[in-house]
């Protein structure tokens, strides 16, 4: 067994190695085409040091960063070959490439950016971090109530844009000394403002279920994934159900390091394309791509696991159902809307088509959701998360001004 193991391994790292090849590749024969910003025109830049199975969390601040531009000029770092070509293709806003941290310092001497984003914690960030004259913004890719969410390491950016009151309070539980009025902005979530796309699929009166899991988790303390404890039974059902429709959206990284996993989702997809096949009429969805917006607004009941899209979710104020891990060693902190969340566990997968019924005209439920709207996002009123967000800047800015005219003075 050892050996299979070690085979598999090694093959997924050949498998990596030639792709990462075949990228720079192509990035050297496209870059010398791509205009670079004009020296001192970027004002904020997004440092992003992943590899493109983590685009996600960049991808989801497109729309606001678009906007943004249209003020103030941002410009993306990319350290990846491979995330670099998918920016080139996707990204509304310009993009430079700094694979070494000479790259970076060029970047700072030419640009002089006044704010840095960051949308995750990738340790380079750390290569970024050690410029100053620059605040480094924590922004995050999502809110929820992961583990993730209090770690000691939103000490070490000067700013964190944070959602809500939620927020603020998972974070004064959590660390030690840490100044949440001066450090932390809440905008809600401006992503929200640009929920958009058309549904796939015609309105027939069927009851849309979106089941969005999360990947498996890289230790037993983030084991939320629901594909092979819960998703295979979820997708059974909702497709043999002629009054219901599936869209099946996954995280990206589902089944990176579980092949057990991996094949549950494979499964799943299979049945999918299966029962689209005996039934072209009930257009069910596999969905992975890049947009996030008509999966969340056109779902009647939305089931996710313990992620970031539960709270995408409830900005949309609808039927939302949470999978309840079977991981006994998984960390699910209930002093939040978890502790009020309407819970389907593995066990009760196979009656989800009634769960679905159920969660679509239960008024408690809904009075439930509004209130923890409020808690997590404050106003969502469309707009209003925007120009949270666009105030955040302007305050960001005029501090970095102020700042720097007294530096200057010393």
């Amino acid at each position: 067994m050892p050996i299979i193991s070690d085979a598999r391994t090694a093959l997924r790292l050949a498998e990596r190695l030639l792709k990462s090849r075949r990228s720079r590749r192509e990035l050297a024969r496209r870059l010398p085409s791509v205009p670079e910003p004009a020296p001192g025109s970027v004002e904020i830049a997004v440092y992003f040091a992943d590899g493109p199975v983590n685009m996600y969390q960049v991808r989801q601040w497109y729309a606001p960063l678009a906007e943004l531009a249209a003020t103030h000029p941002v410009a993306i770092i990319a350290r990846s070959p491979g995330t670099m070509l998918a920016l080139l293709d996707e990204s509304p806003v310009p993009v430079v490439y700094a694979r070494q941290v000479v790259d970076l310092e060029r970047f700072v001497d030419e640009q002089a950016p006044k704010i840095v984003f960051y949308v995750n914690q990738n340790a380079r960030n750390f290569q970024m971090m050690r410029y100053g004259r620059m605040w480094h913004v924590f922004v995050n890719h999502g809110e929820s109530d992961k583990m993730y969410m209090t770690t000691n390491q939103f000490k070490a950016y000067d700013y964190a844009l944070i959602a809500g009151d939620a927020a603020r309070e998972r974070l004064s539980d959590a660390l030690w000394d840490y100044d949440l009025d001066t450090r932390t902005i809440a905008i809600g979530r401006p992503q929200a403002d640009h929920f958009a796309g058309a549904a796939p699929y015609p309105a027939d009166g069927r009851t849309v279920v979106l089941y969005a899991p999360t990947w498996e988790g890289d230790r037993a303390a983030a084991a939320y994934g629901s594909i092979a404890s819960h998703g295979t039974t979820i997708a059974e059902r909702v497709l043999a159900s002629p009054a219901h429709r599936l869209v099946y959206r996954p995280h990206p990284r589902s089944g990176v390091s579980d092949p057990a996993y991996k094949a549950a989702h494979e499964r799943i997809v299979a049945g999918i394309a299966s029962a689209n096949a005996a039934d072209p009429s009930a257009h069910h969805v596999y969905d992975d791509g890049p947009g996030l917006g008509w999966q969340l607004a056109g779902a009647d009941v939305a089931i996710t696991d313990i992620s970031a899209m539960i709270y995408d979710r409830l900005a949309v104020g609808k039927p939302l159902i949470v999978t309840r891990p079977v991981s006994p060693e998984a960390d699910v902190d209930e002093r939040g809307y978890l502790g009020d969340a309407n819970w389907l566990t593995a066990t009760d997968a196979h009656d989800v088509v009634a769960r679905v019924d159920a969660a679509v005209s239960d008024a408690a439920e809904l009075a439930k959701l509004r209130h923890w709207v409020e808690r997590y996002f404050g106003d969502t009123t469309p707009g209003a998360a925007t120009r949270r967000l666009h105030d955040a800047v302007e305050r960001l800015l005029a501090r970095w001004h102020e700042v720097a005219a007294a530096r200057d003075e010393d």
